[in-house]
């Protein structure tokens, strides 16, 4: 929908991000992804949104810590009160910084009011 995805957010993981084996804890990569498309989503929607859904994931490889993360971000879908976003997540990884896809996912936002609820993202 928009013309190309634009790279929304950069960050690097840390040891604490960890799971049990040794890799990045999946619910970190999420919480990443959430932030990156909320923030597309709601420039979109001029106003607040609440994230109500995770359309689809899938985990390619392992991000590991000082890997340098990229999500991209694309809408591909503006509704009523909802926009989908579509999100790549590239690892930069070691002195070459050779870059790898890690994770793509779908969330989908809602425009909200001030009460919270539903509202036009047109309005």
């Amino acid at each position: 929908m928009t013309n190309k995805p634009r790279v929304t957010l950069r960050t690097i993981p840390m040891p604490s991000d960890l799971n049990v084996n040794g890799n990045i804890f999946g619910g970190w990569i999420l919480a990443q992804m959430d932030l990156a498309g909320a923030d597309v989503a709601s420039c979109r929607a001029s106003g607040n949104v609440a994230t109500v859904a995770i359309k689809g994931m899938t985990f390619h490889c392992p991000i590991e810590v000082g890997d340098v993360i990229s999500i991209y971000c694309d809408i591909i879908k503006v509704g009523r009160s909802s926009i989908t976003v579509e999100m790549d997540v590239f690892a930069e990884r070691g002195i070459k910084r050779e870059k790898h896809k890690v994770t793509e996912g779908t969330y989908i936002y809602v425009a909200i009011d001030a009460e919270g609820r539903p509202r036009p993202v047109d309005a």
